[in-house]
C-alpha cells in the first residue's frame, strides 16, 4: 500500500462515483479508491480506470492510510443511513482537521446534523451537490458545496478544477454556505429540474396530441427553439429523444409507458416550500404530475367513463407553436422566480449568507438545468444584489409583459381541447396573483373570523391592528390568538 501518496479519496464506485474519480484523474489528482463490495474496486481498477494513476484499497482503513493530510474522504453513496454507516467506518481512522465530503443527494438537514456533530469530534465535514449526471461527472459538473466553511480551502482546487466552466471560463462551483446549504441549493436545483421537465412534456402534449405534429416534427421545433431563447440541455437532449427511433422505425419515445418516477427531491422542495409558507406552485404541480401519471390503470379505467372535448386544436400551426414556445418560457421565469424566493426564504430562517447570482453561475454550465437563461438570472442579481424577487427586474418583467398574450392563448387552447397543462396554468395563476394588489384573501379572512374568531386587520386602519366582528350577533366578545405560517 501507497502510504499518503493520493490527493483525494473516493468512496462508491456506481457510475457518478467512477466518472468523478476519472475526471479527477484528468486534472492531475490521484484518487484512491474503496468500495464495500470490493470487487468492485478491482473491477474498476483493471477495466475504466486502467492506465491511471487511480489507487485502489480493500479496506477502509487501507484507503485512509493512502490519502496525504489533511486527508480528503469523498463518499458517493446512497443518501440516509448508508452515508452515516460510512462515516462511522472511518471515523476510527481519521484524525483532528481531516475532511469528510457527501456528494450524494442527502437530505439537507441530515447534512446540517453531521457538519455539526462532526465539528464536535474535530473532523470537517462538507455536504455538496454535484449535478450533471453522467457525462457531467466525468467531464465537468456543477458542484454545490456547503458545511464546515474551513474545509473549503482544502478542496476548492479540486472541485473548481474537475467543475464545468462557462464561457469566461468560470468554474460552475463556489462555497455555498454553512451547515447544510449546499444541499439545500442542490435540493432547489432538482425541484427547479422537475419544473423544467414538466412544462417541456406539456408543451409537447399541446403539440402532438393537439397540434398532431410527428416526432420527426417534433425534433425539428425544439431544435429550433435550442438555437433562441430557450436554449438548454434539457430542450436540447427533448429535441434527440425525438429523433431515436426503434428496432422497428418507429418513434421510440411512442413505445415508453406514460408512468414517471421520482426519488424525492422534488417532493422535498415543495415540503419546504411549505414548511416556509412560500407559494412554490410550479414545482408542487409538477411532482403531483408525476404521481398522477403513476396512476396509469386508474386513467385507464378513467378514459372509458369520463368524457371531454377531442384533442385537436386547429390553430395557425406556425403561430400555436410560436405561442407554446412564449408560454414556456414564461413558466420558466415563473419557476425559477418562485425557487429563488424559497433560497431567499430558507437563508433568512437558516441564516445562511446565499450568494443568489453565483448560485445562477453554478447552474450556467454541467448540470441538468444550465441553460443560457441563467446567465439572465446572474446578471439580475449582479445589477441588484437586494432584489426581492426576479419577476421585477427589468428584463423579466419586460418580458413577461410582451409574451403574456401567447401564454394565454396557449392555455385557452389546452382547456378548449382538453389537455391538462397543470403546471402552465399555475404559472400564469401565479403571475396573475402576485401582480394583483387586491386579492380576495379578505373574504377568506372573514370566514375565518366568522367559523374560529380569527380576527382580521382592515385597509382603513395600520397594519397590526387585528379586529374581531360578532357576525351574527350571538358570538362572544372573545377572539382567537393570531399565528402565521
Amino acid at each position: 500500500m501507497e502510504r499518503e501518496s493520493c490527493d483525494i479519496g473516493l468512496i462508491g464506485l456506481a457510475v457518478m462515483g467512477q466518472n468523478l474519480v476519472l475526471n479527477m484523474n484528468d486534472h492531475g489528482y490521484r484518487v484512491a479508491v474503496f468500495n464495500r463490495t470490493v470487487s468492485k474496486v478491482d473491477e474498476f481498477v483493471h477495466n475504466e480506470a486502467a492506465g491511471t494513476r487511480v489507487l485502489g484499497t480493500h479496506s477502509v482503513e487501507d484507503f485512509v492510510q493512502a490519502l496525504k493530510k489533511p486527508r480528503r474522504c469523498m463518499l458517493m453513496v446512497k443518501a440516509g443511513s448508508t452515508v452515516d454507516e460510512m462515516i462511522a467506518a472511518l471515523l476510527p481512522h481519521l484524525e483532528k482537521g481531516d475532511i469528510v465530503i457527501d456528494g450524494g443527494n442527502s437530505h439537507y438537514p441530515d447534512t446540517t446534523r453531521r457538519t455539526r456533530d462532526l465539528r464536535e469530534k474535530g473532523i470537517l465535514f462538507i455536504g455538496t451537490g454535484v449535478s450533471g449526471g453522467e457525462e457531467g461527472a466525468r467531464f465537468g459538473p456543477s458542484i454545490m458545496p456547503g458545511g464546515n466553511p474551513a474545509a473549503w480551502p482544502h478542496v476548492k482546487g479540486i472541485f473548481q478544477s474537475i467543475a464545468a466552466k462557462v464561457e469566461d471560463g468560470s468554474p460552475c462551483c463556489d462555497w455555498v454556505g454553512e451547515e447544510g446549504a449546499g444541499h439545500y441549493v442542490k435540493m432547489v436545483h432538482n425541484g427547479i429540474e422537475y419544473g423544467d421537465m414538466q412544462l417541456i412534456c406539456e408543451a409537447y402534449q399541446l403539440l402532438h396530441a393537439g397540434l398532431g405534429l410527428s416526432a420527426d416534427e417534433l425534433h425539428q421545433v425544439f431544435a429550433e427553439w435550442n438555437r433562441g431563447e430557450l436554449d438548454s440541455y434539457l430542450i436540447e437532449i427533448t429535441a434527440e429523444i425525438f429523433r431515436k427511433k426503434d428496432d422497428d422505425g418507429a418513434p421510440l419515445v411512442d413505445k415508453i409507458l406514460d408512468t414517471a418516477g421520482q426519488k424525492g427531491t422534488g417532493k422535498w422542495t415543495g415540503i419546504s416550500a411549505l414548511e416556509l409558507g412560500t407559494p412554490v406552485t410550479l414545482i408542487g404541480e409538477a411532482v403531483f404530475a408525476r404521481c398522477l401519471s403513476a396512476l396509469k390503470d386508474e386513467r385507464l379505467q378513467a378514459a372509458t367513463v369520463l368524457t371531454g372535448p377531442k384533442p385537436s386544436i386547429t390553430a395557425d400551426r406556425a403561430s400555436f407553436v410560436e405561442d407554446v414556445r412564449r408560454a414556456l418560457y414564461c413558466s420558466k421565469m415563473i419557476s425559477y422566480a418562485q425557487g429563488y424566493m424559497l433560497l431567499r426564504e430558507a437563508a433568512k430562517e437558516q441564516q445562511w449568507n446565499l450568494n443568489f447570482g453565483g448560485i445562477a453561475l453554478m447552474w450556467r454550465g454541467g448540470c441538468i438545468i444550465r441553460s443560457r437563461f441563467l446567465g439572465k438570472i446572474k446578471e439580475a442579481y449582479d445589477e441588484n444584489p437586494q432584489l426581492n424577487n426576479l419577476l421585477l427586474d427589468d428584463f423579466f418583467s419586460k418580458l413577461l409583459n410582451d409574451y403574456q398574450a401567447s401564454w394565454r392563448r396557449a392555455i385557452v387552447q389546452a382547456i378548449g381541447a382538453g389537455i391538462p397543462t397543470p403546471a402552465f396554468s399555475t404559472a400564469l395563476s401565479f403571475f396573475d396573483g402576485y401582480r394583483s394588489g387586491r386579492l380576495p384573501a379578505n373574504l377568506l379572512q372573514a370566514q375565518r373570523d366568522f367559523f374560529g374568531a380569527h380576527t382580521y386587520e382592515r385597509v382603513d386602519k395600520p397594519r397590526g391592528e387585528f379586529f374581531h366582528t360578532n357576525w351574527t350577533g350571538r358570538g362572544g366578545r372573545v377572539a382567537s390568538g393570531t399565528y402565521n405560517v
